[in-house]
C-alpha cells in the first residue's frame, strides 16, 4: 500500500518501480497464478516512466523477468518498443536484442501470424514459393517444417537477419533522436529534488530543452519531460506555469491536476501560480471556484495586495459591484499603515466613480484618506482627476477646494508649487470669476517667494531646503506627473511648465506665457 501511494504520487520514479516490482517478486510465489501481477506491475511502470531518458534500468529488468519466465517472445516485443525510444543506453539494448536474435529460433521469438508473413517474405525474395502443407493437415499454410538440415539452416539465418535488419532502421532513426537530445541530458546535473537552489545554467539548460521537446517531440514525451523538470525544478513556479500552459491545448483536468498539485503541495505560498490557477477557473465558467481559491490563498498569505485586487476585479467582472466595494472597504480598515490605506481608498474611489459613476461617494472616500494621511500626494491627484471629470461649471468649487488643500498643506513647496500652477491654468481655462483667477495667481507668486528664500538660505550655508529634505518618490512623481490614475499614461501632457511660464514674477505678458510660432 506505501509504494503504490508513492508511486501514485510520483509515477516518474525508475527507481521506486524498481523497488516495487523486486518487493513483488520477494513476495510472491513463482507457482502463484498470481505472478502475472509483476508483468502487471512491469507494464504500469514503463507506461509510467519508460519513455524517461534514464529509464534503461527499469526496461532490462523488464527484459531479463521475461526471460527467466521463457517468454522469449515478449522478450523480442519488449525490444521492439525501448528501440524506438530516445534512452540513455539505446546502443546497450539493440546489442542485447541482437545477441537475443542470434541465440534463438526464429519461430521462438515470432508470433504464428509474424513467423508465417516472414517466411514467404524471405521465400518470394528468394524466387520460391512456399509448399502447400499436406491434405487434411491441421498445420496452418506457412508453419510446416522443413525437413533439408541445410535449408533449414539457411532459412533460420535469413530470418535472423531480416529481423535484425527491420529493427536496424528503427535503431538508426532513434539514433539521431537521441544525438539531439544528447546535449542536454548532459546539462542535468541534479535530476533528483533538493531544497538548494539551481544554478542559472541548470534552470536555462531545463527551459531550452522543454522548448526543444515541445517543437520536436511527442505529446507523451514533453509530458515526461515536464515531469522530470518538475522533480528538480518543484520549487519553480514559472516551470508549473509553462507545464499548465502547455496543456491548455490538451487536457482541461490535466491543466487543473497541475495547479492543484503545485499550489496544494510545492508552491502554496507562492502568488503568481495561485492567480493563474484562478483565472484558469474562472475561463472555464467555475467562479465559485475561483473565489475559492484566491480567498484561501490571501488567507494563507494575508496582506497580498496583487490577491486582494484580484478578488475585487473577480466580483466587478462578475456584476458583484456591492462585494468588490466591501472587500476594498475591508482593506482600508485591516490596513496596517496610513499609505497601505490610501492605497486601498483610491482603488474604492475609482471603482465607485469610473464603474458606479457615482462621484459623491467617490469624493468622500478620498476626503476620509486625505484626512488620515494628509501628505499622501497621490490622494490629492485622484480627488483631482474625478472633480475634474464632472461638470465644471457646477463642480468649480470642489476642484479648488482640491487645489487649497495641497497649497495649505504641510507638503514641499515645491509640490504646493506644481499644485498653484496648475490651479491657475484651471481658472485660466475653465474659472468663471476673474477675482479668484487673480487672487490664484497672487498665491503662486508668493509661494515662489518663498521657494527662493529657501535656496538663497541653503546657499549661504543656514540650512537646507525644506523641498529637498522632504521630497520623496511619491512627491518627485507628483512634480511631472500632475494628475493620477489614467491620467499618469502621459505625464508630457501635463507637464505644464513648458506652456505656462507663471514662475516669472513679472506683471502678467501673454507674450511669455506662450512660446512664439515656429517659423
Amino acid at each position: 500500500m506505501v509504494y503504490r501511494r508513492g508511486l501514485q504520487a510520483i509515477p516518474l520514479s525508475v527507481d521506486l518501480w524498481i523497488h516495487y516490482v523486486t518487493f513483488l517478486k520477494e513476495t510472491m510465489d513463482n507457482g502463484d497464478p498470481e505472478t502475472s501481477r509483476i508483468r502487471g506491475a512491469f507494464e504500469h511502470a514503463v507506461l509510467a516512466a519508460g519513455t524517461d531518458f534514464r529509464s534503461d534500468r527499469l526496461w532490462e529488468m523488464y527484459v531479463n523477468w521475461e526471460n527467466e519466465q521463457g517468454n522469449l517472445r515478449e522478450c523480442r516485443a519488449i525490444y521492439d518498443r525501448i528501440l524506438g525510444i530516445p534512452t540513455q543506453l539505446y546502443s546497450h539494448h539493440f546489442q542485447r536484442f541482437r545477441e537475443l536474435i542470434q541465440n534463438s529460433l526464429p519461430r521462438d521469438l515470432l508470433t504464428a501470424e509474424e513467423f508465417i508473413k516472414l517466411r514467404r517474405e524471405l521465400a518470394t525474395t528468394n524466387g520460391h514459393t512456399v509448399d502447400n502443407a499436406p491434405p487434411g493437415d491441421d498445420i496452418p499454410l506457412g508453419l510446416e517444417e522443413i525437413t533439408d538440415p541445410a535449408k533449414l539452416i539457411t532459412e533460420i539465418e535469413n530470418m535472423r537477419h531480416r529481423i535484425i535488419e527491420i529493427r536496424q532502421e528503427m535503431f538508426n532513426h532513434n539514433e539521431h533522436e537521441v544525438s539531439k537530445r544528447w546535449t542536454f541530458e548532459e546539462g542535468i546535473k541534479r535530476p533528483y529534488f533538493h531544497v538548494k537552489p539551481l544554478e542559472k545554467a541548470q534552470l536555462k539548460n531545463w527551459k531550452e530543452y522543454l522548448d526543444f521537446e515541445i517543437e520536436n517531440g511527442t505529446h507523451e514525451r514533453v509530458v515526461v519531460l515536464f515531469e522530470r523538470c518538475l522533480i528538480s525544478c518543484a520549487l519553480y513556479e514559472e516551470f508549473w506555469m509553462k507545464y499548465a500552459k502547455y496543456l491548455e491545448n490538451h487536457s482541461i483536468e490535466g491543466v487543473r491536476h497541475v495547479y492543484s498539485r503545485a499550489c496544494t503541495i510545492h508552491l502554496p505560498k507562492k502568488p503568481m501560480v495561485h492567480l493563474l490557477w484562478a483565472a484558469f477557473e474562472e475561463q472555464q465558467g467555475n467562479i465559485n471556484e475561483a473565489r475559492r481559491i484566491l480567498k484561501v490563498f490571501e488567507g494563507s498569505v494575508p496582506g497580498l495586495a496583487m490577491v486582494r485586487l484580484r478578488r475585487v476585479s473577480l466580483e466587478r467582472r462578475h456584476g458583484n459591484l456591492e462585494e468588490a466595494e466591501i472587500l476594498l472597504q475591508e482593506a482600508i480598515d485591516n490596513a496596517k499603515t496610513s499609505s497601505e490605506s490610501s492605497f486601498y481608498a483610491i482603488k474604492l474611489a475609482r471603482l465607485l466613480f469610473k464603474v458606479q459613476k457615482n462621484l459623491s461617494k467617490a469624493r468622500t472616500v478620498l476626503l476620509e484618506a486625505i484626512e488620515n494621511d494628509k501628505e499622501n500626494t497621490k490622494l490629492y491627484l485622484n480627488l483631482l482627476e474625478i472633480e475634474y471629470s464632472g461638470d465644471l461649471k457646477q463642480n468649480e468649487d470642489n476642484v479648488l477646494m482640491c487645489f487649497d488643500k495641497v497649497i495649505s498643506s504641510s507638503l514641499p513647496i515645491e509640490i504646493r508649487i506644481t499644485f498653484s500652477q496648475r490651479k491657475v491654468e484651471f481658472l485660466e481655462d475653465f474659472g468663471f470669476d476673474v477675482n479668484k483667477l487673480v487672487y490664484a495667481y497672487d498665491e503662486h507668486q508668493t509661494l515662489l517667494k518663498d521657494q527662493d528664500l529657501q535656496k538663497r538660505k541653503a546657499e549661504n550655508g543656514s540650512e537646507e531646503p525644506t523641498g529637498k529634505k522632504a521630497r520623496t518618490d511619491d512627491t518627485t512623481l507628483a512634480t511631472t506627473q500632475m494628475m493620477g490614475g489614467d491620467m499618469q499614461s502621459n505625464p508630457s501632457a501635463y507637464n505644464y511648465s513648458a506652456w505656462y511660464q507663471y514662475n516669472y514674477q513679472t506683471p502678467w505678458n501673454y507674450g511669455q506665457y506662450y512660446p512664439p510660432p515656429s517659423t
